[in-house]
């Protein structure tokens, strides 16, 4: 039985018949505790009479055996599945190749946020994915494009965010901020973060931004030390296009980043585009997965006071 519970298509799935038969895995080599995990990963999905395929730098780590690997951009169409080893930074890199297909992460990095199956439990948690016992959640990605002499060229796709910084120079830069294509202001900072729900606790969150829910259809827009104080944190539709334009006096070339990888050197007189892009990317969860206890956990929030039956 299939339950829907919101207009972002998060779903619950209970006592299907197991769904994915052809798994994806995609590790993070030289990551601590990863080797031992995918072994242990390996075994189990063999174990339950499951097709595994690695991508070709996963295929070389040790202790894997030969098995079948294939290039990261081809995982997504051989595989009903991907599981992914590592932290959320190895999850983001996953996302440009496997937009397709459901994902779900394995924690070996420090905080979690996308990836929240933790080593010690992955028999069990697996094991109820591939049951068909799972939550399953849309989360949209952006998409950026710059335009230069009348000419435009996409600059990149991101779960988290799209950065415009001045790259490795310590100086400010000047831009103009457009949402709609209505003029909101003129700025002089060390760049802006545009974030998805998604990314509303990674680089916007150490910017001042607000944690979003990940259901909502909004944007958060963050400077990122504004020289004016009075600039805060904006949020608008998930839908709009934000606009910025490099200032003409500008000598610096900022860089354009998508989920920390730098993507574009702009010029005076840029204009980068961000926009809602029009792929989502599938995570799958246990049962048991709330936003809200994820923060709990990666943020240190308090957890209950008093205890009750509900």
């Amino acid at each position: 039985m299939l339950y829907c519970d919101s207009l972002m298509g998060q779903h619950t799935s209970l006592g299907e018949m197991a769904e994915f038969s052809s798994i994806g895995v995609i590790g993070r080599p030289g990551h601590n505790g990863v080797a031992e995990t995918l072994e242990r990963l390996l075994a189990f999905l063999e174990s339950e009479g499951r097709s595994v395929i690695f991508d070709h730098a996963t295929a070389t780590m040790p202790g894997l055996g030969d098995h079948r690997a294939c290039a990261s951009e081809e995982l997504a169409s051989r595989c009903d599945l991907v599981i992914v080893v590592g932290g959320d930074g190895s999850l983001l890199h996953a996302v440009k190749h496997v937009t397709e297909t459901p994902v779900i992460g394995v924690n070996r990095g420090r905080l979690g946020f996308l990836t929240d199956i933790l080593p010690d439990e992955l028999e069990t948690r697996i094991g109820e994915v591939l049951a068909g016992k799972y939550l399953s959640e849309q989360r949209f990605l952006l998409e950026a494009e710059v335009r230069r002499g009348g000419n435009s060229e996409a600059a990149g796709r991101a779960l988290n965010d799209v950065v415009l910084h001045p790259g490795r120079f310590a100086q400010m830069i000047a831009f103009e901020l457009f949402i709609d294509g209505q003029f909101v202001y003129s700025q002089e900072s060390d760049g802006l973060i545009v974030a998805t729900p998604t990314g509303s606790t990674a680089y916007a969150l150490s910017a001042g931004g607000p944690i979003m829910h990940p259901r909502l259809d909004a944007l958060v827009l963050a400077p990122l030390n504004p020289h004016s104080l009075t600039s805060r944190p904006l949020v608008v539709d998930g839908n709009s296009e934000v606009r910025l334009v490099v200032s003409a006096k500008d000598e610096l070339e900022p860089q354009l980043s998508c989920d920390g990888q730098a993507q574009y050197s702009a010029r005076a007189g840029d204009e980068i585009l961000v926009r809602k892009n029009s792929r989502f990317l599938t995570l799958i969860h246990p049962l048991d997965y709330t936003s809200y206890q994820a923060c709990r956990s990666k943020l240190g929030w308090g957890s209950r006071l008093v205890r009750t039956d509900d």
